[in-house]
């Protein structure tokens, strides 16, 4: 449950630089590029760039509950000579049923072999609920981290533009997604030419606490990486996220994480208006 929720803050991130508007700083009219050298190609205008990445981001995550999926989860592990291994590798398929408002997620794969009568969850989509006066979590997440258009850059071949984001030292979240978002700093990469975000590398730089420290506590320095791929039609979805980290559970035991989750094989099930 804790890991899920540092995915689903990170999920919410390509969101937030879709929300800044325009910075008050003047661009530079030469960009360094991510060799650090300078380029003749200045950054693009600002405010119509991220208003492009917003509107293509609330379109696609809309529009992702119009799919169904396969989705891949994968443990890691390191041997007493520090080499990675795969543990448990478990095989999903997800589909949202009742017009979207339920995902149902089936296991039909477990360490490379079928399962017969998996296990089934069902999760219901709900609105966002907020008490009066309250931030949303969206705009919670937003007022805690600060984000910079910094430079150009490629990605498979893409041209994509680098935002990079740090929390404010004085940001007093009021949602647990705020709190969260507090201890992370990282960069997002969008595609220029699609002015959909790429990928995001988020990292720990604080202590990340769950029930106040006695359900877990993740270190500084874990880690988040999350890709996202044209899928069809202009459509862009995330592909995978992997997250690693170290800290304790219940004050005595240690934990480590190291899982990435790939999504594949997006099939549109549902014609519910994005």
């Amino acid at each position: 449950m804790q890991r899920l929720t540092i995915v689903r803050i990170v999920l919410l991130l390509p969101l937030l630089i879709a929300t800044v508007v325009a910075s008050p700083i003047r661009l530079a009219a030469l960009a360094q590029d991510s060799h650090g050298t300078q380029s003749i190609r200045p950054l693009p205008e600002n405010e119509s760039f991220v208003k492009d990445t917003r509107e293509n981001l609330v379109r696609s995550q809309r529009a992702q509950f119009n799919y169904a999926y396969k989705e891949r989860r994968t443990e890691f592990h390191a041997n007493p000579f520090g080499r990675i291994g795969t543990g448990g590798i478990e095989g999903w398929e997800v589909t949202p049923i009742e017009n979207g408002t339920v995902i149902l997620r089936k296991l039909i794969e477990r360490d490379g072999k079928r399962v017969a009568d998996g296990e089934e969850d069902r999760i219901k989509v709900t609105e966002e609920r907020r008490r009066k006066g309250r931030r949303s979590t969206m705009d919670d997440v937003m007022a805690t981290l600060n984000f910079k258009m910094a430079r150009r850059d490629s990605v498979n071949g893409r041209d994509a533009i680098v935002f990079t984001f740090t929390p404010k030292p004085d940001a007093e979240p009021e949602t647990r997604e705020g709190r969260i978002a507090k201890s992370f700093s990282g960069s997002i990469w969008v595609d220029e030419v699609a002015r959909e975000v790429i990928r995001i590398d988020a990292k720990a730089v604080d202590t990340i606490s769950f029930g106040f420290g006695l359900v877990a506590r993740l270190n500084e320095g874990s880690t988040v990486t999350l890709h996202r791929q044209p899928i069809e039609n202009g459509l862009w979805l995330p592909t995978s996220i992997r997250f690693a980290g170290e800290g304790r559970a219940l004050l005595l035991r240690k934990l480590n994480v190291d899982q990435r989750i790939e999504w594949s094989e997006y099939k549109k099930v549902l014609d519910s208006d994005p």
